[in-house]
This record gives structure tokens, sequence and C-alpha cells, in this order.
């Protein structure tokens, strides 16, 4: 479907590929980084500029393997051990405004693959101005850990769909539920 401009309607754009990770520490608390103010396209709101570790699966990369990349390359994190990957891709839509800019217009969104890690190092190991032994450049400007259950009302209302989802998967990872690993 063509518009009016000649260009391609959004519907008919392809997803991203991406991955997502929530990292927990030792007392359930996930990280979250406040993405820098000229963090890239998706970013438009300065209220909600938190989220969890993200980002594309490079061709021929497995979601597990583009999960530990991308969690290094946001945070220089490497000590972790894998609780839970979600039994579903999740995605959503850019919002109109946003779409055309973000990623050059080639995708209507992202479908997310998470997982879930333990943060098994010191917290002297989490390093996201220079990222990924500073060969990265920075995504986020600060970080802390959060509730679970804060996570949606912290994201950006486009991508709250699949936070809701992401927690509501992994919340059983939380301190105080019976199946916590």
């Amino acid at each position: 479907m063509r518009g009016a401009k000649g260009l391609q309607a959004r519907t008919d754009l392809p997803y991203r590929a991406c991955v997502g990770v929530m990292l927990l520490n030792r007392d359930g608390q996930v990280f979250i980084g406040r993405r820098r103010s000229e963090g890239g396209g998706e970013h438009v709101s300065d209220g909600y500029a938190w989220q969890m570790p993200q980002g594309g699966i490079d061709p021929g990369e497995e979601p597990y393997q583009a999960a530990l990349r991308e969690l290094y390359e946001e945070t220089s994190v490497r000590s972790v051990k894998l609780l839970a990957e979600a039994p579903e891709w999740y995605s959503y839509d850019l919002p109109s405004m946003v779409a055309g800019r973000a990623w050059r217009g080639r995708y209507r969104g992202q479908t997310q693959k998470w997982f879930a890690f333990r943060f098994e190092g010191d917290e002297s190991e989490i390093n996201i101005l220079r990222p990924g032994g500073g060969h990265h450049r920075p995504e986020f400007d600060e970080w802390r850990w959060e509730d679970m259950r804060r996570l949606p009302e912290l994201i950006i209302p486009f991508k709250r769909q699949v936070y809701e989802n992401v927690v509501s998967v992994f919340g059983h990872l939380q301190p105080g539920t019976a199946t916590q690993p």
C-alpha cells in the first residue's frame, strides 16, 4: 500500500528483531538505565527515559547470544546467570511521529525476545559511561535498581504492553514468590 506521497504504509513494514534483558540483582530488583537525551529515535519523552537493556539481533546471531552481547555493550556486565526466557516474542509499534526517523523508517517497530538474568558480579562491574570496555557509545547516562512491579509505569507508553508482558512472565522471579530460583 502506498500513501499520497509514495511512502510505504507503516503496516506494510516489518518489525526489527530485537532482544530485551531483565537483569535482576540478588535482592530481586531490576536494572534500569535512563536513556541519554540523544540516545536514539525511539525516545520521545523525558518523563519516560528509563528502560531495561535492549537491542537489535545481528544477522545470523541467536537471540540468547544477542542478549548477552547487548547487555555487555550497554552496561559492561558479563557476570550473569540465565534465569528464564520469555516463551513468546513481544512486539510494539512506533508512534507515527517517531516511525519515519527511527531506523531510517525501515521498520514499524520492534519484536523482542526477552531474557531474565541474575547479576552475579559486583556493582563496580557496571559501567554505563564506557560500556563494553569503552568500545561502545553510551546508551544510558544514569542507572539504578528498581522494583519489578514499577517497570511498566516508567517505560514510554508505546512500550508499556511489552513491559507488562515481561513483568507478568518473569514475575515469579521476584522475592517472596514460591518458585523463585
